[in-house]
């Protein structure tokens, strides 16, 4: 399948679903590719996922470039969207110039939390794609308590939804929002809504890599394991250690 660009992954709004997983390194990159995953995300959810950080505000943009070159160089035709780091964006110059580190290290378009209105503008008019990003925003929430639950906060969230589309955002990611305020922003916006515990309303769906997998201790309530990795590795660790100790290995 040929990579997606912003316009096309636009156009399928009401058309088609998106699906889109979280990737950082070259072999998961490179299996997603081969299944015909249209989308990767190299999130600043690494930091959480596989660095042990306690949560994403320490994540570096040279994290989120190291990362982005193996993802790229495993899946070279798939749209890859790079995160920008927390404190990457406060600027419209500082974003430009750290969006710019992201696409020439392989990223296709790039995403960023909040109501950054002016920087998401100035970042298209630099001709770089953005994908925005509402509802919990990880980077300078409290907790990952749900949000949007309350008629203020619902329509904060669908104004700055409005606002992130209105600015020239192509995409929307919508995070731990209540299902049926997912499928309000869906239906307020003409730009491809992406769920992470948002409900199946919304045009798209993200899962962190590690959740679907099953990779790690616990997981995110909204989240879906279709595998248990962490048994699987616990099995071959056991198994190898057994075997040198019987030294039937090799």
């Amino acid at each position: 399948m040929p990579k997606l660009n912003a316009s096309t992954l636009r156009a399928l709004k009401g058309k088609q679903p998106i699906p889109m997983l979280t990737a950082y390194n070259f072999p998961l990159a490179r299996s997603m590719e081969k299944s015909g995953l249209p989308v990767i995300l190299v999130g600043d959810s690494v930091g959480m996922v596989e660095m042990g950080l306690p949560s994403t505000r320490e994540v570096t943009l040279e994290h989120i470039q190291y990362h982005l070159a193996a993802v790229r160089r495993g899946a070279p035709n798939t749209h890859i969207i790079g995160d920008m780091p927390y404190g990457s964006d406060t600027s419209k110059e500082a974003a430009y110039k750290n969006a710019m580190r992201l696409i020439e290290a392989g990223a296709d378009s790039v995403k960023l939390e909040g109501a950054k209105y002016d920087v998401i503008q100035h970042l298209i008019q630099k001709g770089i794609d953005v994908v925005g990003h509402t509802g919990l925003t990880p980077q300078t929430a409290q907790n990952f308590k749900q949000v949007g639950k309350d008629q203020q906060d619902a329509s904060r969230i669908k104004e700055e939804a409005k606002g992130i589309e209105a600015a020239g955002a192509f995409m929307l990611v919508l995070e731990h929002i209540p299902a049926s305020l997912g499928k309000e922003v869906t239906q307020a916006v003409s730009i491809p809504t992406i769920g992470i515990g948002a409900g199946s309303d919304c045009d798209g769906q993200v899962l962190v890599i590690n959740d679907a997998l099953g990779l790690g201790e616990y997981w995110p309530p909204f989240s879906k394991q279709y595998a248990h990795v962490s048994q699987t590795v616990d099995e071959v660790v056991s198994q190898f250690m057994q075997e040198v100790s019987d030294k039937n290995y090799p």
